[in-house]
């Protein structure tokens, strides 16, 4: 080490064993302070393992346990501004030896919780693309035997392996105004808990005494993960419940003049019976609209006489186009969840099924 260079240090107690980390907080002091202030918040308990590549590297820091999420203490801090912070690259920190711990990013500049423990030394590929803020002082046989758990193809373990706690040895970083330090550790989430149900438990085998071998735990743990899927997003925010379909008082009307308005089109479905809510939708930025609208009831009989009347009609000089929520359920459910909703190019219909005395469910309205 060099001379008066003091370690700073965190203890990360995993369900396989303890890993220090000490901190190169003089070359890289963002990523540091991010880094420590997340431990001291207890944003890493129950992280899961979610990438493991033997002979490579372990990755973990996301509390959604896809790889996908994860964000920095200053966006928690400073709002959506600060999502991500900037790279740390330094030529004399390199990839050269196993136990270097580096931040996990997308691309440029897109640093937020995720981190990554190299286990193999000389992974050059991988200098001046991550930036290193760390490197193990103790436990890399610990970070070994996690990269050789059993895993999936994308590299997550069949039996989940989580970072239980973090301690915090030393922190040079005095903590920000606005930190919010839990008095406790806190509990298991009901992300955590759903986790639990997809994989392995931590004592449970995987040629076990049930007599099943490898391959069959793996399918049968691949049919656990798709059941809960919807379940997991639903608990992630990202829908409200599982397994929505539209309901059938709802009615999706596309092929509109950009001039066509909420109330014009509430006016002239109003005569079909109470309308709920009457929506054009419209870019997020311009506020321009994009042509197509969501129509809801009271009755889903005033719907279906609006659906029989008004399919085909002018509106504006324009042949609209009306169809049941059903016919776009995935659009539907981006609208529920509030999200930026897409532009339609002028060929985009909704499937057309005939209607006897009850309608199917139309397309299935997954997420993209």
């Amino acid at each position: 080490r060099f001379d008066n260079y003091i370690a700073m240090s965190v203890l990360v107690e995993t369900s396989l064993g303890d890993i220090v980390i000490d901190l190169h907080h003089e070359q890289c002091p963002i990523a540091c302070k991010n880094f420590l202030k997340l431990c001291k918040m207890k944003y890493y308990n129950f992280c899961l393992f979610h990438n493991v590549q033997k002979g490579s590297l372990i990755q973990t820091g996301d509390p959604t346990g896809t790889g996908k999420g994860g964000e920095s203490v200053y966006r928690m801090l400073h709002g959506e501004q600060a999502h991500y912070f900037e790279d740390e690259i330094h030529r004399t920190l390199r990839h050269a030896k196993a136990g270097t711990v580096s931040m996990a990013s997308s691309g440029p500049n897109t640093n937020a919780s995720q981190f990554f423990i190299t286990v193999e030394d000389a992974q050059d590929h991988l200098d001046d693309k991550y930036t290193i803020f760390g490197e193990v002082a103790e436990g890399l046989d610990v970070a070994t035997r996690i990269s050789e758990a059993y895993a999936d193809s994308e590299g997550r373990p069949y039996r989940n392996i989580r970072i239980r706690h973090t301690i915090i040895l030393d922190d040079p970083f005095p903590d920000p105004v606005g930190l919010e330090v839990p008095d406790k550790s806190p509990e298991p989430s009901d992300i955590v808990r759903q986790q639990d149900r997809e994989r392995l438990a931590e004592d449970e085998e995987l040629d076990g005494e049930d007599g099943r071998t490898a391959e069959e735990i793996e399918e049968s743990l691949k049919q656990k993960a798709a059941k809960s899927q919807a379940e997991v997003l639903e608990m992630l925010g990202d829908i409200p419940d599982a397994d929505v379909k539209p309901p059938e008082n709802v009615l999706f009307v596309c092929k509109l003049n950009p001039v066509t308005d909420d109330d014009d089109l509430g006016i002239i479905f109003g005569r079909f019976g109470e309308i709920i809510s009457c929506e054009v939708i419209r870019d997020y930025k311009t506020g321009d609209s994009l042509n197509y609208a969501f129509i809801e009831f009271i009755e889903v009989e005033s719907a279906l006489q609006a659906y029989f009347k008004m399919d085909g009609t002018l509106i504006d000089d324009r042949r609209i186009k009306v169809d049941f929520s059903q016919s776009v359920s995935k659009l539907w459910n981006q609208r529920r969840r509030k999200e930026v909703m897409p532009s339609l190019d002028s060929t985009t219909e909704p499937s057309n099924r005939g209607r006897g005395g009850g309608r199917g469910g139309g397309r299935g309205g997954g997420r993209g």
